[in-house]
């Protein structure tokens, strides 16, 4: 039984379908402006959701994409000034997408 490569487990597809996900996260991001942390934590639920969904269908979060999908989501908002060391000691919280996250 043989591994699967990089271009079976990144289809098209996939790649589109991930690339949707964070386009729209960002856009969201970016229009929140001084947001409350439910809004935040809203976007951040829209965007996890939306990549277990993906995930689900494709089965291709390895533990490097995870990593790097979590600190994306932390970079995208600190970008617009978002404290997240902050918003994640209001909600008493180790990382953002923990609540939301199946991959």
């Amino acid at each position: 039984m043989s591994a699967n490569t990089s271009a079976e487990l990144y289809t098209p597809a996939m790649l589109e379908a991930t690339d949707t996900a964070l386009t729209a996260y960002e856009e969201e991001v970016r229009s929140l402006g001084e947001a409350s942390d439910e809004r935040i934590l809203a976007a951040v639920e829209r965007v996890v959701e939306q990549l277990n969904i993906i995930d689900a269908e494709h089965g291709a979060f390895c533990t490097i994409e995870r990593e790097e999908l979590c600190e994306y989501v932390d970079q995208v908002l600190t970008e617009q000034d978002i404290d997240v060391s902050g918003l994640l000691a209001r909600q008493d919280m180790e990382e953002l997408t923990e609540r939301w996250r199946d991959w």
